[in-house]
Protein backbone atom coordinates (compact mmCIF):
# COMPACT_ATOMS: atom_id res chain seq x y z
CA UNK A 1 0.00 0.00 0.00
CA UNK A 2 1.57 3.63 -1.14
CA UNK A 3 1.99 6.01 1.87
CA UNK A 4 0.91 9.09 1.23
CA UNK A 5 3.26 12.32 1.62
CA UNK A 6 3.43 14.02 4.80
CA UNK A 7 4.38 17.11 3.22
CA UNK A 8 1.67 18.62 1.15
CA UNK A 9 3.27 17.62 -2.31
CA UNK A 10 5.48 15.17 -2.97
CA UNK A 11 9.23 15.93 -3.82
CA UNK A 12 12.03 15.00 -6.50
CA UNK A 13 15.07 14.71 -4.34
CA UNK A 14 18.33 13.86 -5.65
CA UNK A 15 20.96 12.53 -3.19
CA UNK A 16 24.84 13.65 -4.35
CA UNK A 17 26.72 10.27 -3.22
CA UNK A 18 29.52 8.79 -4.21
CA UNK A 19 28.56 5.27 -2.43
CA UNK A 20 25.18 4.32 -2.94
CA UNK A 21 25.25 1.35 -0.52
CA UNK A 22 26.78 3.53 2.45
CA UNK A 23 24.25 3.80 5.57
CA UNK A 24 23.80 7.03 5.60
CA UNK A 25 22.71 7.59 1.82
CA UNK A 26 20.24 4.10 1.92
CA UNK A 27 18.87 5.94 4.58
CA UNK A 28 18.05 9.30 3.68
CA UNK A 29 16.51 7.46 0.80
CA UNK A 30 14.49 5.34 2.48
CA UNK A 31 12.99 8.05 4.79
CA UNK A 32 12.68 10.35 1.81
CA UNK A 33 10.46 7.35 -0.16
CA UNK A 34 8.91 6.67 3.23
CA UNK A 35 7.45 10.26 3.28
CA UNK A 36 6.38 9.83 -0.36
CA UNK A 37 9.10 11.55 -2.20
CA UNK A 38 10.89 10.47 -5.45
CA UNK A 39 14.82 9.61 -4.24
CA UNK A 40 17.50 9.32 -6.48
CA UNK A 41 21.28 8.81 -6.02
CA UNK A 42 23.62 10.19 -8.32
CA UNK A 43 27.47 9.73 -8.18
CA UNK A 44 28.65 13.34 -7.76
CA UNK A 45 31.72 12.69 -9.92
CA UNK A 46 29.06 11.89 -13.42
CA UNK A 47 27.93 15.22 -13.81
CA UNK A 48 28.96 17.77 -16.15
CA UNK A 49 29.14 21.39 -15.34
CA UNK A 50 28.20 24.26 -18.38
CA UNK A 51 28.49 27.40 -16.99
CA UNK A 52 26.47 30.33 -18.63
CA UNK A 53 24.94 33.87 -18.00
CA UNK A 54 21.50 32.88 -19.15
CA UNK A 55 21.16 29.08 -18.99
CA UNK A 56 23.34 27.14 -16.83
CA UNK A 57 23.19 23.76 -17.35
CA UNK A 58 24.19 20.07 -16.00
CA UNK A 59 24.55 16.93 -17.49
CA UNK A 60 24.53 13.50 -15.45
CA UNK A 61 26.65 11.32 -17.36
CA UNK A 62 26.51 12.54 -20.61
CA UNK A 63 22.65 13.37 -20.89
CA UNK A 64 20.83 16.53 -19.48
CA UNK A 65 19.92 17.11 -16.18
CA UNK A 66 16.00 17.00 -15.65
CA UNK A 67 16.06 19.19 -12.14
CA UNK A 68 14.82 18.25 -9.33
CA UNK A 69 13.14 19.87 -6.39
CA UNK A 70 16.03 19.57 -3.89
CA UNK A 71 19.71 18.12 -3.25
CA UNK A 72 20.74 16.66 -0.52
CA UNK A 73 24.97 16.65 -0.70
CA UNK A 74 26.81 14.64 0.73
CA UNK A 75 30.48 15.46 -0.54
CA UNK A 76 33.38 13.68 0.51
CA UNK A 77 37.04 15.28 1.47
CA UNK A 78 38.55 13.63 -1.48
CA UNK A 79 36.10 15.64 -3.84
CA UNK A 80 35.37 18.89 -1.89
CA UNK A 81 36.45 21.42 -4.78
CA UNK A 82 34.42 19.44 -7.48
CA UNK A 83 31.55 18.67 -5.49
CA UNK A 84 31.18 22.01 -3.91
CA UNK A 85 31.35 23.03 -7.60
CA UNK A 86 28.09 20.70 -8.49
CA UNK A 87 26.20 22.16 -6.04
CA UNK A 88 26.84 25.86 -6.90
CA UNK A 89 25.90 24.87 -9.95
CA UNK A 90 22.50 23.48 -8.91
CA UNK A 91 21.53 26.99 -6.51
CA UNK A 92 22.52 28.72 -9.86
CA UNK A 93 20.04 26.44 -11.13
CA UNK A 94 17.42 27.49 -8.53
CA UNK A 95 17.65 24.32 -6.99
CA UNK A 96 17.41 24.26 -3.09
CA UNK A 97 20.11 22.50 -1.48
CA UNK A 98 19.27 21.09 2.32
CA UNK A 99 23.42 22.31 3.00
CA UNK A 100 24.65 25.25 0.93
CA UNK A 101 27.65 25.44 -1.50
CA UNK A 102 29.35 27.79 0.94
CA UNK A 103 28.55 26.26 4.07
CA UNK A 104 30.12 23.18 3.15
CA UNK A 105 33.43 24.87 1.90
CA UNK A 106 33.52 26.76 5.16
CA UNK A 107 33.19 23.61 7.54
CA UNK A 108 35.57 21.60 5.60
CA UNK A 109 38.42 23.62 5.78
CA UNK A 110 39.28 23.67 9.18
CA UNK A 111 41.15 26.66 9.56
CA UNK A 112 38.57 29.35 8.31
CA UNK A 113 35.29 26.88 10.46
CA UNK A 114 37.53 28.44 13.47
CA UNK A 115 38.17 31.61 12.36
CA UNK A 116 33.80 32.08 11.87
CA UNK A 117 33.51 30.55 14.48
CA UNK A 118 36.31 32.46 17.08
CA UNK A 119 34.70 35.90 16.25
CA UNK A 120 31.08 34.68 17.67
CA UNK A 121 32.57 33.61 21.37
CA UNK A 122 32.64 30.14 20.29
CA UNK A 123 34.76 28.07 22.94
CA UNK A 124 37.56 26.58 21.63
CA UNK A 125 40.73 25.07 21.74
CA UNK A 126 43.65 27.54 21.30
CA UNK A 127 44.47 26.84 17.54
CA UNK A 128 47.71 27.89 14.93
CA UNK A 129 48.10 27.92 11.30
CA UNK A 130 51.98 28.45 9.89
CA UNK A 131 54.03 27.78 6.31
CA UNK A 132 57.42 28.47 8.12
CA UNK A 133 59.61 26.38 9.87
CA UNK A 134 60.78 29.17 11.94
CA UNK A 135 57.53 29.63 13.43
CA UNK A 136 56.91 26.12 14.81
CA UNK A 137 58.09 26.75 18.44
CA UNK A 138 56.34 29.67 18.73
CA UNK A 139 53.27 28.18 17.47
CA UNK A 140 53.40 25.07 19.38
CA UNK A 141 54.13 28.24 23.08
CA UNK A 142 51.45 30.31 21.53
CA UNK A 143 48.77 27.82 21.67
CA UNK A 144 50.04 26.31 25.77
CA UNK A 145 53.44 24.31 24.91
CA UNK A 146 52.34 20.10 24.58
CA UNK A 147 51.26 18.03 24.20
CA UNK A 148 49.44 19.52 20.83
CA UNK A 149 46.96 18.23 18.01
CA UNK A 150 48.60 18.23 14.41
CA UNK A 151 45.94 17.86 11.81
CA UNK A 152 45.30 18.17 8.24
CA UNK A 153 43.07 20.99 7.16
CA UNK A 154 40.71 18.88 5.60
CA UNK A 155 41.26 15.59 7.00
CA UNK A 156 38.19 13.67 8.03
CA UNK A 157 37.09 10.15 10.16
CA UNK A 158 40.09 11.04 11.91
CA UNK A 159 42.57 10.83 9.33
CA UNK A 160 45.71 12.84 9.44
CA UNK A 161 45.18 13.82 12.99
CA UNK A 162 48.31 13.35 15.46
CA UNK A 163 49.01 13.43 18.43
CA UNK A 164 51.83 14.67 19.59
CA UNK A 165 53.56 14.78 23.30
CA UNK A 166 57.01 16.38 22.84
CA UNK A 167 58.42 19.34 21.86
CA UNK A 168 60.90 17.48 19.55
CA UNK A 169 58.23 14.99 18.28
CA UNK A 170 55.64 17.93 17.16
CA UNK A 171 58.41 19.78 15.59
CA UNK A 172 59.57 16.22 13.69
CA UNK A 173 55.50 15.37 12.77
CA UNK A 174 55.11 19.37 11.38
CA UNK A 175 57.93 19.47 9.52
CA UNK A 176 57.14 16.25 7.67
CA UNK A 177 53.80 17.71 7.09
CA UNK A 178 54.95 20.63 5.23
CA UNK A 179 57.82 19.04 3.26
CA UNK A 180 54.81 17.43 1.20
CA UNK A 181 53.28 20.67 1.01
CA UNK A 182 50.45 19.90 3.72
CA UNK A 183 48.07 22.69 5.23
CA UNK A 184 48.28 21.61 8.96
CA UNK A 185 46.71 23.14 11.91
CA UNK A 186 48.24 23.02 15.60
CA UNK A 187 45.46 22.86 18.76
CA UNK A 188 46.13 22.80 22.06
CA UNK A 189 45.06 19.24 23.18
CA UNK A 190 42.47 19.42 25.86
CA UNK A 191 43.44 17.00 28.76
CA UNK A 192 40.44 17.76 30.57
CA UNK A 193 38.27 15.39 27.83
CA UNK A 194 40.40 11.90 28.61
CA UNK A 195 39.90 10.73 25.10
CA UNK A 196 36.01 11.47 25.31
CA UNK A 197 33.83 13.78 22.99
CA UNK A 198 30.55 14.66 22.27
CA UNK A 199 28.68 14.60 18.25
CA UNK A 200 25.79 16.55 18.62
CA UNK A 201 23.23 16.31 15.17
CA UNK A 202 21.77 19.48 14.42
CA UNK A 203 19.17 19.29 12.38
CA UNK A 204 17.55 23.16 12.06
CA UNK A 205 17.51 25.02 15.26
CA UNK A 206 17.87 22.00 17.30
CA UNK A 207 19.57 19.26 18.34
CA UNK A 208 17.97 15.81 17.22
CA UNK A 209 20.28 13.30 18.88
CA UNK A 210 23.50 13.30 21.02
CA UNK A 211 26.43 10.80 21.49
CA UNK A 212 29.24 10.38 23.79
CA UNK A 213 32.29 8.58 21.64
CA UNK A 214 35.33 7.43 23.89
CA UNK A 215 38.72 6.29 22.23
CA UNK A 216 39.76 2.56 22.85
CA UNK A 217 43.16 1.34 24.34
CA UNK A 218 46.04 4.18 23.47
CA UNK A 219 43.84 5.80 20.76
CA UNK A 220 43.25 9.18 21.41
CA UNK A 221 40.89 9.80 18.31
CA UNK A 222 37.14 8.85 19.43
CA UNK A 223 36.01 8.51 16.32
CA UNK A 224 33.48 5.67 15.16
CA UNK A 225 35.70 4.48 12.20
CA UNK A 226 38.21 4.37 14.39
CA UNK A 227 36.80 2.21 16.96
CA UNK A 228 35.62 4.84 19.26
CA UNK A 229 32.73 3.54 21.59
CA UNK A 230 29.31 5.15 21.67
CA UNK A 231 26.65 5.80 23.84
CA UNK A 232 23.64 8.11 24.05
CA UNK A 233 23.29 11.13 26.62
CA UNK A 234 21.35 13.85 27.61
CA UNK A 235 22.67 17.12 26.26
CA UNK A 236 23.12 20.09 28.90
CA UNK A 237 21.36 23.61 27.56
CA UNK A 238 24.80 24.94 26.92
CA UNK A 239 26.23 22.84 24.74
CA UNK A 240 23.18 22.37 22.46
CA UNK A 241 22.79 25.84 22.58
CA UNK A 242 26.23 26.07 21.50
CA UNK A 243 26.19 23.01 18.67
CA UNK A 244 22.97 25.09 17.08
CA UNK A 245 25.03 28.38 17.36
CA UNK A 246 27.96 27.15 15.73
CA UNK A 247 26.23 24.95 12.82
CA UNK A 248 24.05 28.20 11.93
CA UNK A 249 27.48 30.67 12.10
CA UNK A 250 28.99 28.30 9.43
CA UNK A 251 25.48 28.44 7.46
CA UNK A 252 24.46 24.61 7.64
CA UNK A 253 20.74 23.39 7.82
CA UNK A 254 22.32 19.93 9.01
CA UNK A 255 25.66 19.17 10.92
CA UNK A 256 27.62 16.90 13.01
CA UNK A 257 29.11 19.54 15.72
CA UNK A 258 31.89 17.70 17.76
CA UNK A 259 32.33 19.37 21.76
CA UNK A 260 34.79 18.78 24.20
CA UNK A 261 34.30 19.10 27.52
CA UNK A 262 36.62 22.23 28.73
CA UNK A 263 36.89 23.37 32.64
CA UNK A 264 34.91 26.44 30.86
CA UNK A 265 32.17 24.52 29.10
CA UNK A 266 32.06 23.14 25.87
CA UNK A 267 34.77 23.32 23.20
CA UNK A 268 33.89 23.33 19.43
CA UNK A 269 36.89 20.82 17.76
CA UNK A 270 34.99 20.74 14.68
CA UNK A 271 31.73 21.51 12.43
CA UNK A 272 30.82 18.34 9.99
CA UNK A 273 28.81 19.24 6.89
CA UNK A 274 28.42 15.18 5.55
CA UNK A 275 27.20 13.78 9.21
CA UNK A 276 27.53 9.83 9.35
CA UNK A 277 24.33 8.54 10.33
CA UNK A 278 24.88 4.96 11.59
CA UNK A 279 26.37 5.32 14.80
CA UNK A 280 24.28 7.56 16.04
CA UNK A 281 20.90 6.33 15.09
CA UNK A 282 22.16 3.05 16.72
CA UNK A 283 23.35 4.11 19.66
CA UNK A 284 20.25 6.80 20.48
CA UNK A 285 17.66 4.64 18.51
CA UNK A 286 16.32 8.23 16.92
CA UNK A 287 15.00 8.64 13.22
CA UNK A 288 17.48 11.34 12.50
CA UNK A 289 17.05 10.55 8.82
CA UNK A 290 13.09 11.09 8.57
CA UNK A 291 14.22 14.23 10.87
CA UNK A 292 16.11 15.41 7.90
CA UNK A 293 13.45 14.86 5.22
CA UNK A 294 10.84 16.49 7.63
CA UNK A 295 13.16 19.75 7.94
CA UNK A 296 13.69 19.95 4.19
CA UNK A 297 9.95 19.46 3.26
CA UNK A 298 9.49 22.55 6.19
CA UNK A 299 12.55 24.79 4.80
CA UNK A 300 11.65 24.21 1.33
CA UNK A 301 7.61 25.48 1.96
CA UNK A 302 9.20 28.05 3.76
CA UNK A 303 12.43 29.08 2.42
CA UNK A 304 15.15 30.85 3.96
CA UNK A 305 14.37 35.07 2.77
CA UNK A 306 17.50 37.56 2.97
CA UNK A 307 15.66 39.70 5.40
CA UNK A 308 17.84 42.97 5.14
CA UNK A 309 17.76 42.43 1.44
CA UNK A 310 13.31 42.20 1.01
CA UNK A 311 12.62 44.77 3.45
CA UNK A 312 15.26 47.30 2.88
CA UNK A 313 13.00 47.56 -0.14
CA UNK A 314 10.47 49.55 1.31
CA UNK A 315 12.09 53.58 1.16
CA UNK A 316 13.79 55.28 4.10
CA UNK A 317 13.08 51.98 6.33
CA UNK A 318 15.93 49.27 6.90
CA UNK A 319 17.19 46.28 8.98
CA UNK A 320 19.54 47.14 11.91
CA UNK A 321 21.00 45.39 15.05
CA UNK A 322 21.60 47.04 18.19
CA UNK A 323 23.72 45.74 21.20
CA UNK A 324 22.15 47.17 24.27
CA UNK A 325 24.20 49.14 26.49
CA UNK A 326 23.81 50.85 29.57
CA UNK A 327 24.15 54.03 28.88
CA UNK A 328 21.79 53.64 25.83
CA UNK A 329 18.79 53.79 27.38
CA UNK A 330 16.58 50.82 26.67
CA UNK A 331 18.29 48.67 29.21
CA UNK A 332 16.27 47.34 32.54
CA UNK A 333 12.96 48.57 30.43
CA UNK A 334 9.87 46.86 28.93
CA UNK A 335 10.06 46.43 25.35
CA UNK A 336 6.94 48.74 25.49
CA UNK A 337 8.46 51.09 27.91
CA UNK A 338 10.96 51.89 25.55
CA UNK A 339 9.12 54.40 23.12
CA UNK A 340 10.83 52.56 19.79
CA UNK A 341 6.94 51.57 18.16
CA UNK A 342 6.59 55.47 18.48
CA UNK A 343 9.85 55.87 16.27
CA UNK A 344 8.66 53.46 14.05
CA UNK A 345 10.96 50.95 15.46
CA UNK A 346 10.10 47.00 15.34
CA UNK A 347 12.01 44.47 17.15
CA UNK A 348 11.75 41.64 15.15
CA UNK A 349 14.16 39.15 17.89
CA UNK A 350 16.12 39.66 21.29
CA UNK A 351 19.01 37.07 20.76
CA UNK A 352 20.52 36.78 24.89
CA UNK A 353 23.42 34.14 25.89
CA UNK A 354 22.83 32.75 22.70
CA UNK A 355 19.16 31.85 22.69
CA UNK A 356 16.83 33.82 20.55
CA UNK A 357 13.22 35.41 21.77
CA UNK A 358 11.52 35.61 18.22
CA UNK A 359 8.66 38.20 18.00
CA UNK A 360 9.14 39.43 21.60
CA UNK A 361 5.89 41.06 23.13
CA UNK A 362 5.62 44.34 24.75
CA UNK A 363 5.68 43.10 28.36
CA UNK A 364 9.79 41.61 27.22
CA UNK A 365 12.38 43.42 29.51
CA UNK A 366 15.63 44.29 27.84
CA UNK A 367 18.72 43.99 29.30
CA UNK A 368 22.37 45.07 28.94
CA UNK A 369 24.11 42.93 26.35
CA UNK A 370 20.88 41.50 24.28
CA UNK A 371 21.30 41.91 21.01
CA UNK A 372 17.88 43.53 18.94
CA UNK A 373 17.47 42.91 15.69
CA UNK A 374 15.41 45.82 14.42
CA UNK A 375 13.07 47.04 11.36
CA UNK A 376 12.36 50.48 10.90
CA UNK A 377 12.67 54.14 10.18
CA UNK A 378 16.76 54.66 8.84
CA UNK A 379 16.98 58.05 10.57
CA UNK A 380 15.82 56.87 13.98
CA UNK A 381 17.77 53.93 14.18
CA UNK A 382 20.70 55.93 12.84
CA UNK A 383 19.86 58.16 16.12
CA UNK A 384 19.92 55.12 18.21
CA UNK A 385 22.93 53.65 17.22
CA UNK A 386 24.81 56.86 17.86
CA UNK A 387 23.24 57.12 21.47
CA UNK A 388 24.86 53.68 22.15
CA UNK A 389 28.69 54.50 21.21
CA UNK A 390 30.66 55.40 23.37
CA UNK A 391 31.38 59.18 24.07
CA UNK A 392 34.84 60.06 23.06
CA UNK A 393 37.25 61.85 26.11
CA UNK A 394 37.97 65.61 25.60
CA UNK A 395 41.69 65.39 26.03
CA UNK A 396 43.73 65.63 22.90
Amino acid sequence: MRRFCESETAMKIVILSRNSRSYSTRRLQAAGRARGHTVRILDTLKFGIYVDRENPQLTYASRPMVNPDAIIPRIGSSITFFGTAVVRQFERMGVFSLNPSFAISAARDKLRCLQALSRQGIGMPPAAFIRSRKDILQAIERVGGTPVIIKLLEGTQGIGVILADELKMAEAIIETFQSTKQNILVQKFVSESKGKDIRALVVGDRVVATISRSAVGQEFRSNVHRGGLTESVELAPSYERTAVRAAKLIGLRVAGVDMLEGPEGPVVMEVNSSPGLKGIEKATGVDIANEIIQHLEETLHFKDIDVRQRLGLAQGYVIAEIMVNPRSGLANKELKETGLRAQEITVLSIERDGNVIPNPSGSHRILSGDLLLCYGNRVHLMNLVAKRRPKRSGKK
